[in-house]
């Protein structure tokens, strides 16, 4: 029998994909799971797997654009295959002679676990590493592996009580959908103790003692070890199975090693004959994160015709303000009063004048927003994320304050949800928190433009033929000539100085 394969859904608005490559050939014996070509859309490329085993044929060549369902190849069943089915996919009996007869022989039923669903906009994610190995008996919703998109990291629980076995290994990357193991369930106790317990040896029990999550750090674990500079074989773990956990990491102490005398004369002996000091190196897998990132600004800058405007604001106003409210405004509000809620409001009200700094192109469209999502660029442990703050041109000073600190702190304890990273139409970004004079930020896509805020220098400035020195501030605007002119753009950014330069315009609305 064979099983035509079609072209799967990769997201609402894609509609095509190319086949980018062919990793199998026409006749080839694939594996169910196996890697058998690469699809690209105008979006993302992804693998595909194959939904059998058996002999490939392939229907549509390399280069060829395919709609989302079309027939791209044939799984047929192999003689191979079809003689091992009943060892891999039949379920298992117990004979009758091995239980009592006054109980009825049990059935031991083989459960897929699959990649679940985690966002429209995710196709696939990543497996960080496996909590529970092949053998191990799991418990429902115990934690088995550690999942990784392109977003965030989140925790795999057991649908079922078995014992479980590990088809994908730690590393690989698996589609929404896909098999990543199976679990033995449905077995009873009399019939598992009628079963005979394998006869221990020196390799089994260094196995069951030395296993995967013993000495493993957790992903927040190791970050820590790393920026202590410690390996995790120094570490002794008190999590599942020796795991290393993040209390672990924080408790752990580097070892200087110390040194006889005899051995630093040898080290120096040693030193004195060779100039050459050793320089080691490093190589670490790039996160899923990291490299939809990459992609993504690679894209950016391919696909758009990105130019950035520059303008400087005097600062004063907006210090004199703060200087002389903040400590009444944090008392009736709650939250601090920075500068962060002056841009965002000021940038709200710019892109209702000038709304098509506030749009976006959707294919031959030019598509328009009435309401200002600002995306706000925060640096959090797994990279550069943009929460969004809603509807910020209907918002007080003290709601966008609030919503700042909200999202920042959810960014920073890796907490952020889809929804609230999705649909910004404006971002801000400050590079002046990590002391940048001047930068040419890069879109934020699918959006036109982005705001870049930068360090607060003091700086001599004529003031009516006078020169002061005022605490000035460099602002760059980049955008999309393709929808924004450069005179929107000028303007949009002439009308944000002037909000910030004097911030009773926002609290009037001229």
């Amino acid at each position: 029998m064979a099983i035509e394969m079609k072209v799967p859904s990769v997201g609402e608005s894609v509609t095509e994909v190319t086949i980018a490559s062919w990793t199998k050939k026409d006749g080839d014996h694939v594996k169910m799971d196996e890697v058998i070509c690469e699809l690209e859309s105008d979006k993302a490329t992804f693998e595909l797997p194959s939904e059998a085993e058996g002999i490939l044929r392939i229907i549509a060549k390399e280069g060829e654009t395919l709609q989302i369902g079309a027939p791209i190849c044939r799984i047929e069943e192999s003689k191979a295959s079809v003689e091992s089915k009943p060892l891999e996919t039949k379920v298992q009996e117990v004979s009758v002679s091995a239980v009592p007869e006054n109980k009825p022989s049990a059935k031991a039923e083989i459960l897929d676990v699959k990649v679940p669903s985690v966002g429209e906009s995710i196709t696939e994610v990543t497996i960080s590493n496996w909590v529970k190995n092949t053998g191990d008996q799991i418990n429902m919703d115990e934690i088995i592996c550690e999942l990784e998109s392109d977003k965030a990291t989140f925790e795999l629980p057991s649908p079922q009580t078995g014992k479980l076995t590990i088809i994908a290994k730690a590393g690989d990357v698996v589609t929404i959908g896909g098999i990543i193991a199976t679990i033995e369930v449905g077995l009873s106790n009399a019939v598992a103790a009628a079963v005979p317990a394998p006869v221990p040896t020196e390799n089994s029990s260094s196995s069951n003692k030395d296993n995967y999550a013993s000495g493993h750090p957790s992903p927040s674990a190791a970050k820590i070890l790393e920026e202590k500079g410690i390996s995790a074989s120094a570490v002794k773990g008190t999590g599942v199975d020796g795991r290393i956990t993040k209390e672990d990491a924080q408790k752990a102490e580097k070892v200087v090693a110390t040194s006889s005398p005899a051995a630093s004369t040898a080290e120096s002996t040693s030193a004195s004959k060779s100039s050459v000091e050793f320089r080691g190196q490093k190589r670490e897998k790039m996160s899923s994160l990291r490299k939809t990132i990459a992609k993504r600004l690679v894209a950016v800058k391919n696909e758009t015709a990105m130019l950035t405007t520059f303008n400087e604001v005097d600062m004063k106003p907006i210090m004199d303000l703060r200087a002389s409210y903040k400590d009444k405004f944090k008392e009736i509000h709650g939250v601090g009063l920075g500068f962060m809620s002056f841009f965002t409001k000021a940038c709200a009200i710019a892109l209702q004048d000038f709304p098509v700094v506030n749009a976006y192109i959707d294919g031959d469209e030019v598509v328009y927003n009435d309401f200002a999502d600002i995306s706000i660029a925060v640096s959090a442990p797994r990279g550069l994320v943009v929460p969004v703050i809603r509807n910020a041109e209907k918002m007080t000073f003290a709601e966008i304050e609030s919503e700042v600190v909200r999202l920042a702190t959810r960014a920073r304890d890796n907490k952020l949800t889809l929804e609230e990273m999705t649909g910004g139409t404006f971002t801000i970004t400050n590079g002046g928190i990590f002391g940048s004079m001047l930068s040419t930020p890069i879109i934020n896509a699918p959006q036109s433009a982005i705001l870049g805020m930068h360090n607060i220098v003091q700086r001599p400035v004529a003031i009516n033929g006078q020169v002061e020195i005022r605490p000035i501030m460099y602002v760059a605007l980049s955008y999309d000539h393709r929808t924004i002119d450069g005179k929107d753009s000028v303007s949009f950014l002439v009308r944000v100085k002037q909000l910030l330069e004097d911030p009773m315009r926002m609290l009037l609305a001229v």
